[in-house]
């Protein structure tokens, strides 16, 4: 399949129109009438994933952040991302991402809310048409914040998560974020949920929430966002004959001594 054939396949899931504004989603690197044989799947395109596709042969990596964010005035050898962009072009490989239209219309917060097994759920932010950020929803039966941190690291099969507010309180709605939601706090309290399941929550994030009456459970950013790969993955598979597909689970960036 060419690349232009799959990325009529990732538009046709998570349509480009629904990034947000700051986003850079699309091609990134590489030319669209590449011959792809081979795919993996990646949250970030980081200089280890880089490498794994060079030496795995891949002809396409799909990540959920952006590997080029912002402007850059020169590609070279003299910065991480230059020399990432340099290795991908010589090794002919191309280079999509898909971020807040996959957060939005893709369904990343609704499969989490799915794996939170929760009810009734609806969107927490709206940003376009009728889509948006986050899902809130009910669990069917409520439990406790420390029950609830426990269901939170089964579902998305994490290790650790930091818990802001009281382990006994009872948790029955909740709103979830992948990724980072600090954006959303004030939104999930005016929405009456009792906890809200995201990453990147700062000292100050955490306290402000917990006077407003709303807990927390920070799962980190990736920690809910690596469903992507999975998610991607059964996707691709439908609809990509004759093309091979992996993921690169490489965990988070981060570990706890």
């Amino acid at each position: 399949m060419l690349c232009s054939d799959i990325i009529r396949i990732l538009e046709a899931q998570s349509p480009a129109e629904y990034a947000m504004e700051w986003d850079n989603v699309g091609l990134l690197v590489g030319r669209k009438n590449k011959d792809i044989k081979k795919i993996l799947l990646a949250v970030d395109a980081t200089a280890d994933v880089c490498q794994l596709a060079i030496e795995k042969n891949v002809d396409m990596i799909i990540t959920h952040h952006p590997m080029i964010f912002s402007k850059i005035k020169r590609v070279n050898d003299d910065t991480v991302l230059g020399n990432k962009i340099l290795s991908l072009i010589e090794a002919g490989i191309v280079c999509y991402a898909m971020h807040t239209n996959f957060d939005t219309k893709g369904g990343m917060a609704k499969e989490a809310a799915q794996m939170l097994t929760l009810k009734n759920t609806e969107v927490l932010e709206e940003t376009y048409n009728g889509e948006g950020l986050g899902q809130i929803g009910i669990l069917k039966d409520a439990v406790t914040l420390k029950e609830c941190a426990k269901k939170v690291k089964a579902a998305f099969d994490i290790e650790t998560v930091m818990v802001y507010g009281d382990n006994n309180k009872m948790i029955e709605k909740i709103a979830v974020c992948p990724g980072s939601g600090k954006s959303v706090i004030d939104i999930a309290i005016q929405k009456n949920a009792d906890c809200l399941v995201t990453g990147d929550i700062g000292h100050h994030d955490g306290l402000d929430a917990m006077e407003a009456g709303l807990s927390i459970i920070d799962a980190s950013h990736y920690g809910v966002e690596k469903l992507f790969m999975k998610f991607m993955y059964n996707y691709l598979v439908d609809f990509c004959d004759g093309v091979e597909i992996e993921i690169a689970d490489v965990g988070t960036p981060f570990y706890i001594v």
